[in-house]
């Protein structure tokens, strides 16, 4: 049987996610409302490092240590590295194809990118595969 103050911590853990992901998604929501009224400025919000602030302040709040956060900035800036040729091989495969095929084959190159990135980092003794 659990005692109160377990409930009312439980009670508190599920509202805190929540609020999590209500934050989140309506940043995800805001920059695609304002893609549709302004290209550039829509792609602006999001090429913002927006989710990755966000996750370094949730594990700030959260009493993360120190090292865990820096890591986490650190090896995002090593997997955003590989990914942005997805940002120019899309918008060419959407001029010979639909959309989906195109995100498709942007995601497998990328895909195919990251893992050789990786195994090159590997050699530096930094290690992306998780």
């Amino acid at each position: 049987v659990r005692s109160r103050r377990q409930r009312q911590m439980c009670i508190r853990d599920r509202i805190w996610i929540v609020t999590k992901y209500l934050v989140t998604a309506a940043l995800i929501v805001l920059a695609t409302e304002l893609a549709k009224i302004n290209d550039k400025l829509g792609a602006f919000i999001v090429a913002l490092p927006i989710v990755t602030i966000l996750a370094m302040i949730w594990l700030q709040i959260e009493g993360q240590p120190i090292q865990k956060i820096a890591n986490h900035s650190w090896y995002t800036f090593w997997y955003v590295l590989p990914t942005l040729p997805m940002f120019l091989l899309f918008p060419a495969f959407l001029q010979k194809f639909h959309f989906w095929l195109a995100l498709s084959l942007a995601s497998l190159i990328t895909l195919v990118i990251f893992t050789i990135f990786a195994y090159l980092l590997k050699q530096f003794g930094i290690d992306l595969f998780p």
